[in-house]
């Protein structure tokens, strides 16, 4: 069967990239972290329901008087989504969602594509094969792509971007680039490093028409996508443009801050698995003179992130199959000897003895499996405003609970997290519901409450996924944790 498959085909590693992809937006559900369902899914969504969750529009009762720093690019487009989804009758978050994905996964697929041809149009086709391999199925990239994560919605945009100004067809093709990279800009404003990496390269290189057209392309779509946009809610433009760099002046530095400045290059490398990740790192940096367009605006992104204070893993994903890139080419250059040879056939066959389970493994499985249960439960109970007492008081941690997977956008939360507080069970602070997080003493804990709610009664257990209890078990701080939901039945 696998003698029958052209291993070389573009359309071929494009169908199984796309196969996995869509196997994750079915499989693989839920969110990955805070940002890409609290800052996007949760906003977009509550705004198509008529309320703001997070209380970033001026006319929401519940802003806090100000543009705070988040585009409204991407969280819009979530926001029609939701909306002509609405209007169209589609109501079950979970139905939502998976349409979500289906759309990501559909989006992504263009990465593999626009990969593929900018490394063989800079290379060769060997290396194209090798790169569309990489971005079709290392481990982490199917179950990311379906994310609602600005670091990786983002790509697309870039990616295509790149390719234009690679291709270089046709002048026009430096402002569509522009334009391109503008709207990756508008998704995660970082990427303007990125951009200005590009610019520079053809201000130094003396190239003043490529270097108008693209700085024009971008300042168009920013301009309006930022400062259109912002005037028309906020009644000046660039208002969370100034707000975002505001804050990161001020306050970001402070914030998550890791003193590791070689952490970007653990990440990007370290995907790529033992041993291959350290001869990508290698090739990387052999590409620094041949292949200096690309490089140079890649090197100035990861400089920048890794010397600016606010660190999280996900910040460098962006430039991600750039790195893959210019890696491949670079170890490409180093096979002309028998040693480097050696060193990339073996890497290549363990990287892919290493990252097939992982593949597998990251496809199939959800994350914050339990929480979103735990709320999907209360979907449809036709109850208004639900009061709920999330009961963590033994050696577990209370997370945010998702409000869109039950629609209650409000729903009331109060948390008892330590043995010493009280029981909050008066009758001046009924509950509804009780989400009791953690075994930990779990029967103990809800015999405490059952004389307060003699008719309490367990609605659902939310079992955390394989993938939860593996980060959990890695750092405990992730507290993906079982969860048992009572209606207390007043």
């Amino acid at each position: 069967m696998l003698n029958k498959i052209d291993f070389s085909s573009f359309r071929t590693i494009i169908f199984v990239g796309l196969i996995f992809r869509l196997l994750s937006a079915i499989f693989s559900a839920g969110y990955g972290m805070h940002d890409d369902h609290f800052l996007i899914v949760e906003a977009a969504s509550s705004w198509a329901d008529g309320f703001d969750y997070n209380g970033w529009l001026p006319w929401s009762e519940g802003n806090r008087g100000g543009a705070e720093g988040h585009s409204f690019t991407y969280v819009g487009i979530n926001y029609i989504y939701f909306a002509v989804a609405k209007f169209l009758g589609m109501d079950n978050p979970m139905t939502l969602m998976l349409f979500n994905r289906i759309l990501h996964a559909l989006a992504s697929i263009t990465v593999v594509y626009f990969g593929i041809k900018i490394t063989e149009k800079i290379s060769n086709r060997k290396n194209a094969v090798i790169v569309g391999w990489i971005l079709s199925l290392l481990w982490i990239m199917p179950f990311l792509s379906v994310r609602n994560l600005v670091e990786m919605t983002s790509i697309p945009f870039l990616m295509w971007g790149v390719w234009l100004l690679v291709r270089n067809r046709k002048p026009i093709d430096f402002l569509y680039a522009g334009m391109l990279l503008g709207m990756a800009v508008s998704f995660r404003y970082q990427i303007g490093v990125f951009a200005v990496g590009l610019a520079a390269y053809y201000f130094f290189k003396y190239q003043w028409k490529p270097f108008f057209l693209f700085c024009g392309g971008v300042l168009l779509v920013f301009g309006i996508t930022q400062g259109l946009v912002d005037f028309l809610i906020w009644g000046y433009p660039f208002a969370e443009f100034i707000a975002y760099f505001t804050y990161n002046v001020n306050e970001g530095v402070s914030y998550m801050i890791n003193t590791n400045y070689f952490m970007y290059f653990y990440v990007l490398f370290g995907v790529l698995l033992f041993p291959l990740g350290v001869l990508a790192l290698i090739g990387f940096f052999n590409t620094a003179k041949k292949q200096w367009f690309l490089f140079l605006p890649t090197i100035v992104f990861i400089l920048f992130h890794s010397f600016y204070p606010n660190r999280q893993e996900r910040f460098i994903l962006t430039v991600f199959p750039i790195v893959v890139i210019l890696s491949i080419i670079g170890i490409d250059y180093l096979r002309k000897s028998a040693f480097w040879n050696k060193a990339w056939n073996f890497s290549w066959k363990a990287f892919w003895v290493l990252n097939i389970p992982l593949l597998l493994f990251f496809s199939f499985t959800s994350s914050k499996k339990s929480r979103i249960e735990a709320m999907y439960a209360l979907y449809d109970n036709g109850m208004q405003k639900e009061h709920i007492l999330v009961e963590a008081s033994g050696d577990s941690k209370i997370s945010m609970m998702p409000k869109f997977y039950s629609k209650s956008w409000e729903a009331q939360f109060r948390e008892r997290d330590e043995p010493v507080v009280p029981l909050l069970a008066e009758k001046e602070s009924s509950y509804d519901y009780i989400f009791f997080i953690g075994d930990d003493k779990l029967q103990d804990r809800i015999n405490l409450y059952k004389p307060f709610y003699p008719n309490m009664k367990l609605e659902k257990k939310c079992q955390p996924s394989a993938i939860d209890i593996v980060l959990h078990k890695l750092n405990p701080r992730n507290s993906n944790e079982y969860i048992e939901v009572w209606k207390t039945n007043l």
